[in-house]
C-alpha cells in the first residue's frame, strides 16, 4: 500500500463525501441486486448517516496505515461483519463499487497509479477481514447472540436499563460494547456499551438513551418488554482497565457514558485508589445514584464528584463544571484517566488533562466519531450530553461494508 497516494486521493474525495456514498450504493445494487436484502429499508433517506459511517470508518483507516495493529483491527471488524451475513463475494463486489465512485468522483486527480493503490489496499483490508470471519466461524462464536430481557427498568421518558441474559455465553472485557438489533427490525444494528463486569448468571445490563427520531433507540426504550429476545453481535472497543493496582485513575462518564465506567469500577479491588466525575446535563439524569454509592461502599479509596449545570443555567455548564474540577485536582501526572461521553467533552476533557500533566497515552476512550455541523450521534460509550442530536450513527469500530 502506498499510504501517499491513498490520503492524497482520499482527501479529494472526502470532499465530496455526499455524491461518492449516493454513487457507491448506486452501482453496488445496480451491479448486485440480490445485495440490496441486506441493507436497512430506509436505506435511501438515510443516506447522510451511511456517508457518515462510511467515511469515518475510512478515515480510521487512513490515520492508522502504518500502525502495526491495524490488520488486527480489521480482523476484528470481519468477525464483527458476520452479523450482517456477508460472504466472501460481497468484499469483493463492495470493493469494486467502491473504487469505481472514487474514481468518479476524484476526477483529474485519479490515474491508473491512484487505482493500482486503492486495488491493493482494499484487497489487503478484505483479506484480513475475511481472516477475522474465518477465524470466529472456526472457534464456533455464533453469528449473533440471543438474549432474553429479564429485567426491564424505565428512568422517565427517554431512557431505559435492561437485563439481559444470552443463551450461550457471551465473554467480554468489562467497558466493550456490543451491537444491538431487535427482531422486527433485523437489518438494523447500533453498539451500546456494557453496564456491568461479567456476573456468574451471565446476564448484562444496556443503559439506552432515546434519541428523537432514532428508530432502534425507541424501539428498545419504549417498546421492549420482559421476555422479548434481543441480538447481541460480538463485544468490541477498547475502553478496558489497563491499569496496574497500584497506580491510581481517575474516570469521567457523562450520560450514558457512565455504562462502561460502571463496568470498569465493578472489576476494581477495593485497595484500589480512584476518582470518578459523574457529568449530566441536570439532576433529574444522574438516574443511578444508588448503584453509584453501592460502588462508593465497597471501594473505600474511591472519590465520587457529581456534576450538573446550576439550576436554570444552560446544559453546556456541566462541561465548564468539570473542566473546573479537574483543574482543582492534583496528581494528573501519576493517574491513568478513562473517559466516556459525548466527543466534543472527551476531546475538550482530554486537551484539558493534556495541559494538567497527564500523559496523552494514559488518557483512554475509545475512538471518536468526527464532529463538524451535523454533530453526528457517537455509539457505545459516548452519548450526547449537552443536546439531543439528529439518529446518525458512528461505529468506532469503523464499520464500512455492513448496512
Amino acid at each position: 500500500m502506498d499510504p501517499e497516494i491513498l490520503r492524497s486521493s482520499f482527501a479529494v474525495v472526502e470532499r465530496r463525501a455526499e455524491f461518492a456514498v449516493k454513487y457507491f450504493y448506486s452501482h453496488l445494487f445496480r451491479h448486485n441486486p440480490q445485495l440490496r436484502a441486506l441493507f436497512p429499508a430506509d436505506l435511501a433517506r438515510d443516506m447522510e448517516r451511511q456517508r457518515d459511517r462510511l467515511f469515518a470508518a475510512l478515515t480510521f483507516v487512513m490515520d492508522r496505515l502504518e500502525d502495526p495493529d491495524l490488520p488486527r483491527y480489521l480482523r476484528s471488524l470481519g468477525r464483527d461483519h458476520r452479523k450482517y451475513l456477508t460472504r466472501p463475494g460481497h468484499y469483493a463486489a463492495v470493493g469494486e463499487s467502491l473504487i469505481a465512485a472514487f474514481a468518479v468522483v476524484a476526477g483529474s486527480a485519479w490515474n491508473a497509479e491512484t487505482e493500482k493503490a486503492w486495488t491493493a489496499a482494499y484487497g489487503v483490508i478484505a483479506q484480513c477481514m475475511l481472516e477475522g470471519a474465518g477465524e470466529a466461524r472456526h472457534h464456533g462464536e455464533p453469528l449473533w447472540w440471543d438474549a432474553e430481557v429479564v429485567s426491564r427498568t424505565r428512568h422517565g421518558d427517554g431512557l431505559a436499563v435492561l437485563t439481559l441474559r444470552p443463551r450461550q455465553r457471551l465473554t467480554y472485557s468489562p467497558g466493550q460494547y456490543v451491537s444491538v438489533c431487535v427482531p422486527h427490525l433485523p437489518r438494523v444494528w447500533r453498539p451500546y456499551s456494557l453496564a456491568n463486569a461479567p456476573r456468574a448468571d451471565r446476564t448484562v445490563d444496556l443503559h439506552v438513551s432515546r434519541v428523537e427520531g432514532g428508530t432502534l433507540s425507541t424501539a428498545l426504550v419504549r417498546r421492549t418488554r420482559v421476555g422479548d429476545v434481543l441480538r447481541l453481535g460480538p463485544p468490541g472497543g477498547g475502553l478496558t482497565l489497563r491499569t496496574p493496582a497500584d497506580r491510581p485513575l481517575t474516570l469521567i462518564a457523562a450520560g450514558t457514558g457512565w455504562a462502561p465506567v460502571k463496568a470498569l469500577l465493578e472489576q476494581l479491588e477495593p485497595a484500589h485508589e480512584a476518582r470518578l466525575f459523574l457529568v449530566a446535563r441536570d439532576i433529574a439524569h444522574l438516574y443511578d445514584r444508588p448503584a453509584v454509592e453501592r460502588l462508593r461502599a465497597a471501594l473505600p479509596r474511591l472519590a465520587v464528584t457529581y456534576i450538573t449545570p446550576a439550576p436554570g443555567r444552560p446544559k453546556v455548564q456541566a462541561t465548564e463544571r468539570l473542566l473546573t474540577a479537574l483543574g482543582n485536582r492534583a496528581g494528573w501526572t501519576r493517574h491513568d484517566v478513562y473517559v466516556a461521553g459525548p466527543p466534543d467533552l472527551v476531546e475538550e476533557t482530554g486537551d484539558a488533562l493534556s495541559a494538567l500533566g497527564t500523559p496523552a497515552e494514559r488518557v483512554f476512550h475509545d475512538p471518536l466519531p468526527p464532529t463538524g455541523e451535523s454533530r453526528p450521534r457517537p455509539v457505545g460509550a459516548a452519548q450526547w450530553l449537552l443536546d439531543l442530536p439528529p439518529p446518525a450513527w458512528h461505529n468506532p469500530a469503523g464499520r464500512a461494508l455492513g448496512p
